[in-house]
C-alpha cells in the first residue's frame, strides 16, 4: 500500500505541472495566470476538491503529455458558497477540447445542476481540438454539448474570458448569465489564423474580439477588467446577487441602512426642467443600501442602465434610463439590453424596480436595419411574462410606447407611482404641439406666444395627476421618499412566496 500511495501522490504532483514547467513559465512570460493559479484566487483556501486530476487525452500517444486533457475541474467554496468550477488549462495543448475534456466538463455542468451549486467557467483556449474532432466519427461526437444548450438557467452560469478564447470558450460565454473579460483577450467564434485560411480575411485578435468589440457592438460582454484578479473579483461580486440555485430566492444581506431613509438630495440631483441632463447613477446610489450597486453591462446601450442592488437587504434588480446618453431615449441595444435583464432577473426571483426618464425610442432609418419594431416588442414580451414583483416610478418623464416598455400601467407592474413633477403623454410638448396645433400655429399674429400658451396646456395635460385621479396610476410620491416607498412596496409585494416567480423566461435565449 505504501508503493501504491508514493506511485499515486507523485502522478497526482504531476498532473498538477498541467503540461510542464516550460509551459507554466511561458505562461506567466505571458502576462497570464495558470489555470490552478486562477482557482486558487477565486476559492476560499482549503476548498478545492479537484476531480478528474488523473484524466488525460484518449488520443494514442498523447497521455503523458496531457495532463487534465486541458481542463480543470472541481468543487469549491467562494465565500463559504458551494459552487462547481471548471478552468481551461492553456498549458496542454493550448486549452483545445477533446473527448475526455469533454467528459469532464459535462460531468462538472451535470454535477451543479442535480445538486444545486453556481456553475463557474474561468476560460482561456482554442476550441475544439485537431485530430479529437477530425473525421466524420469525431465531430459527429463533439458537436454542441446538450448541457450547454438546455441548461435553462437552472443554475448561475458565469464565465470569465481570461486570455484569448475562441470556439468551446466563446460558446459558453454566450450561454452564461454573466461574463466578464480581461481586456487585451479576444473572445470570437474561430482565431484569425483559421479566419485569414476560410475567408481571406486578416484582422488582428483585437479587432476580431477585443473587449471594445464587446463593449460597443454585441453586449455579450457584462464587465471589463483591466487584471485577472479584477475579473475573479467581479465574478464573486455578481455571485452575491445571485441565489444558490433556481428554486430558491437571493440571500437577504443584514444592513443598518434604514429602509425607510429619507433621501433629500434627490431633489438637488433631478432638474424639474426636462430638457436639462443629470446622472441616473446617483439616483441609484441614493436609493440603494449604502450606496451599493453592480452594473452590467456598462458600455452597451449607454441611454439605459441594469444594475443590481439591495434595498433593505433585499436583492433587486433595477432598469432605469440615462438623461445623460441620447436624453435617456432607447435605441436597438437598450433593447436587447433591457430584455437580457429581465431574463436573468426573473429567472433567479430578483424584484424590478424601474425608474422612468425617458423621451420616447431613437427611432431612425438606421434603427430600422436594426429590427427596432422587433426590439421594442421583445423587451414587452419579457415583461409581459416576467412574474417577479415589478415597481415602477416615472422620475421625471415617460413619453410614447416607452413607457409602456418601462413598465407603465396594464404591463403588470405591482405598483405604479410617478413624481409630482412627472410628464407622461403620448409625445414630447415640442413635437405633439407641431403635430396637433401646426397649422393653427401658421395663422397665430404671434407665433412665439401661441406656441408658449400651448406648450402650458400640453404641460397641464401631461401632468401625473389627472392619470392619478382616475385611478390610472397607483399614487403620486415625494421624490424624498422614493427609498421609503420602494422598501414598503417589496415587502408587502413579496408577502405570499417571497419573489419566487414562475420562471416564464428561464428557458428564453441567452442573446437577442
Amino acid at each position: 500500500m505504501k508503493k501504491e500511495l508514493e506511485v499515486l501522490t507523485e502522478k497526482k504532483e504531476q498532473a498538477k505541472l498541467g503540461g510542464g514547467l516550460n509551459k507554466i513559465e511561458k505562461q506567466h512570460q505571458m502576462g497570464f495566470l495558470t489555470a490552478r493559479e486562477r482557482i486558487h484566487l477565486l476559492v476560499d483556501p482549503g476548498s478545492f476538491l479537484e476531480l478528474g486530476s488523473l484524466a488525460h487525452s484518449d488520443q494514442p500517444g498523447a497521455d503523458l503529455k496531457s495532463a487534465g486533457d486541458g481542463v480543470v475541474t472541481g468543487l469549491a467554496k467562494v465565500n463559504d458558497r458551494q459552487v462547481v468550477v471548471q478552468a481551461s488549462d492553456k498549458t496542454v495543448f493550448a486549452g483545445t477540447e477533446g473527448m475526455v475534456y469533454f467528459r469532464k466538463t459535462k460531468a462538472a455542468h451535470e454535477f451543479a445542476v442535480k445538486r444545486g451549486m453556481p456553475l463557474i467557467n474561468l476560460m482561456e483556449g482554442g476550441g475544439l481540438r485537431m485530430p479529437d474532432g477530425m473525421g466524420s466519427d469525431g465531430i459527429s461526437q463533439m458537436l454542441f454539448p446538450q448541457e450547454l444548450l438546455q441548461h435553462n438557467r437552472s443554475v448561475p452560469m458565469i464565465t470569465a474570458i481570461l486570455g484569448d478564447s475562441f470556439g468551446g470558450p466563446t460558446w459558453t460565454a454566450v450561454s452564461s448569465d454573466f461574463v466578464t473579460q480581461v481586456k487585451g483577450t479576444s473572445m470570437a467564434v474561430a482565431g484569425p489564423r483559421m479566419l485569414e485560411v476560410a475567408t481571406g480575411e486578416k484582422v488582428t485578435n483585437e479587432e476580431l474580439g477585443g473587449w471594445e468589440v464587446h463593449a460597443e457592438y454585441t453586449g455579450q460582454v457584462d464587465q471589463f477588467a483591466e487584471t485577472e484578479e479584477e475579473a475573479i473579483e467581479q465574478i464573486k461580486q455578481f455571485l452575491s446577487y445571485v441565489p444558490q440555485h433556481s428554486g430558491i430566492e437571493p440571500y437577504k444581506q443584514p444592513t443598518n441602512d434604514h429602509p425607510q431613509r429619507v433621501i433629500d438630495e434627490v431633489t438637488e440631483i433631478v432638474p424639474t426642467r426636462r430638457t436639462r441632463a443629470y446622472d441616473m447613477k446617483k439616483v441609484i446610489e441614493l436609493i440603494a443600501d449604502d450606496g451599493d450597486y453592480f452594473e452590467l453591462k456598462p458600455t452597451f446601450g449607454k441611454a439605459l442602465l441594469t444594475c443590481l442592488t439591495r434595498i433593505n437587504g433585499r436583492v433587486v434588480g433595477i432598469i432605469a434610463n440615462q438623461p445623460m446618453q441620447f436624453a435617456g431615449s432607447a435605441g436597438p441595444k437598450e433593447c436587447d439590453k433591457a430584455t437580457d435583464f429581465i431574463c436573468l432577473c426573473d429567472s433567479y426571483h430578483i424584484p424590478l424596480i424601474f425608474l422612468h426618464d425617458i423621451p420616447g425610442f431613437r427611432v431612425s432609418s438606421e434603427a430600422e436595419k436594426h429590427k427596432i419594431p422587433t426590439k421594442i416588442m421583445m423587451w414587452n414580451q419579457a415583461l409581459a411574462q416576467s412574474t417577479v414583483p415589478k415597481i415602477s416610478i416615472v422620475i421625471r418623464k415617460s413619453i410614447g410606447a416607452a413607457y409602456g416598455n418601462m413598465c407603465g400601467p396594464g404591463m403588470g407592474a405591482d405598483f405604479v407611482v410617478a413624481w409630482p413633477t412627472a410628464e407622461i403623454n403620448f409625445t414630447g410638448p415640442e413635437v405633439g404641439i407641431n403635430v396637433v396645433y401646426g397649422r393653427e400655429l401658421q395663422k397665430a399674429d404671434d407665433v412665439k406666444k401661441e406656441r408658449q400658451e400651448l406648450l402650458k396646456l400640453w404641460g397641464f395635460d401631461s401632468s401625473p395627476e389627472k392619470a392619478a385621479g382616475k385611478y390610472l396610476i397607483d399614487d403620486i410620491i415625494d421624490p424624498r421618499e422614493t427609498r421609503k416607498f420602494i422598501s414598503q412596496t417589496l415587502e408587502f409585494s413579496c408577502s405570499k412566496k417571497g419573489s419566487i416567480s414562475e420562471r416564464k423566461l428561464a428557458n428564453w435565449p441567452t442573446g437577442f
